[in-house]
């Protein structure tokens, strides 16, 4: 009993230790070099350690920028969770659980590919994290008493059928984009740019114009960096919502304004966008890190047990292909978002964060597919799209789905098929668990 105990304590219960025991499994699978299997299980470790230096920075931005647009929206404290577990408590608990849904889950996306037609595997490893994450934490927060030896099975199973499905989903417009039908999209941009192509159609108008027909100057390249989109984006709200504030000059606004000490609070804003999009960075730097380790083991078990399977990859696979439709898509979810922050906080009492990183992804790639059917139009309202499925899941997600477990981590991690199918199956299916 004290063997297992200490395994529990030690191996199960410490996600980082579990993520490097996959990854080096895998690579002994592989039949990889003993220099190699030391190297990859210690990037996969460090990497999933440096997450959670990330989402210190980015909860410390979020910390400062939700009081201050709620102040400029006239909500009240009581408007926002603040009793939650967090990522990072969330992640030292349910961590391995996330790790073993993951590997399962792969599991049953290599079986349902090797028997059906579906033969895509689910290669976007970051994804696979959080959408697990994101979807167990909606679970433990409506059955708070579920038994994980129940969850795990029946997460991992759902979650290997999703990673199957959902490259099937969008196929026919990848194709029509890429002319190439030996690869998919793998991620959870999925159902939105799904229906970026459906309804790209409705706004083609009676001649077809591609958006690559457009030529964009270069000034504008900027737009293709997420990192520095990101910083500029949330510097130009919190130098808004500042100058607001100043303005209101009200007993509360003054008090967030003094959060800022000594400094001037424009340059106190300024510095805490910056370093919000650094914590996303850093975030991004982890995840690529232990990902880069735990999929090629992943794809050396598919290739022998699938032989011929399509890899379902990662979103930007697709941006070479339609530049200009990347940049309408874009611009389509900004201005979708910002749009959507005003309404929000003046119906619903939620102060959104129109999260830079999963609207410029989701965004460049429903704009993609939607210029397929709908060209430059549909690749503006592929953007547009998007931000209106993050708004509204984002509000849904942070306020009802997971106040008591990981809101903070729907503020900036979640998007659109986590949204659409955590609000609806998933939400379902933990009250039977």
């Amino acid at each position: 009993m004290q063997v297992f105990e200490w395994i529990a304590n030690n191996i199960f219960g410490v996600p980082a230790f579990l993520i490097g025991l996959i990854v080096a499994l895998g690579l002994i699978f592989k039949k990889s070099s003993a220099s190699k299997v030391i190297s990859g299980t210690l990037k996969a470790i460090m990497g999933f350690l440096i997450i959670d230096i990330g989402s210190g920075a980015i909860v410390a931005g979020l910390n400062v920028f939700q009081p201050l647009w709620a102040e400029v929206f006239g909500l009240s404290a009581g408007s926002m969770p603040t009793d939650f577990m967090g990522f990072e408590a969330f992640s030292a608990k349910f961590g391995s659980y996330i790790a073993i849904i993951m590997f399962a889950g792969f599991a049953v996306n290599v079986l349902v590919a090797k028997f059906t037609k579906f033969k895509y595997i689910y290669l976007t490893g970051h994804m696979m994290f959080w959408t697990v994450a994101i979807f167990l934490g909606i679970i433990l927060h409506n059955n708070p008493d579920v038994k994980m030896a129940v969850v795990v099975p029946v997460l991992s199973i759902f979650m290997g059928l999703y990673w199957t499905l959902q490259p099937a989903l969008t196929q026919k417009y990848v194709v029509k984009a890429t002319k190439n039908d030996q690869i998919a999209l793998g991620h959870t941009v999925g159902i939105g740019a799904w229906l970026a192509g459906i309804l790209g159609n409705l706004v083609k108008g009676k001649e077809y114009k591609s958006a690559e027909d457009i030529e964009i100057p270069d000034k504008f390249s900027f737009f293709r960096d997420s990192n520095v989109i990101t910083a500029l984006t949330m510097g130009v709200l919190f130098i808004i919502g500042g100058i607001i504030l100043m303005v209101k000059n009200t007993e509360s606004a003054n008090a967030i304004l003094e959060s800022a000490g000594a400094q001037n609070f424009i340059i106190y804003s300024i510095v805490q966008a910056i370093r919000f999009a650094a914590g996303i960075a850093v975030v991004l730097y982890g995840v690529k890190l232990f990902i880069g380790e735990l999929v090629p083991a992943f794809k050396g078990f598919a290739d022998v047990v699938v032989p011929g399977a399509i890899p379902a990859i990662d979103a930007p696979f697709l941006y070479n292909f339609a530049p200009n439709s990347v940049i309408l898509g874009f611009v389509g979810a900004f201005v979708g978002s910002l749009l959507w922050m005003v309404v929000l906080g003046k119906t619903a009492g939620y102060v959104f964060v129109p999260t830079m990183i999963v609207l410029f992804f989701h965004g460049a790639a429903a704009g993609v597919l939607g210029n397929t059917t709908g060209g430059w139009k549909g690749a503006i309202l592929g953007g547009f799209i998007i931000a209106t499925i993050v708004a509204i899941g984002q509000w849904l997600c942070v306020m009802y789905m997971l106040p008591s477990t990981i809101p903070d981590t729907a503020s900036w991690a979640a998007d659109t098929d986590m949204f659409i199918i955590g609000g609806t199956i998933i939400r379902f299916l933990s009250k039977f668990l």
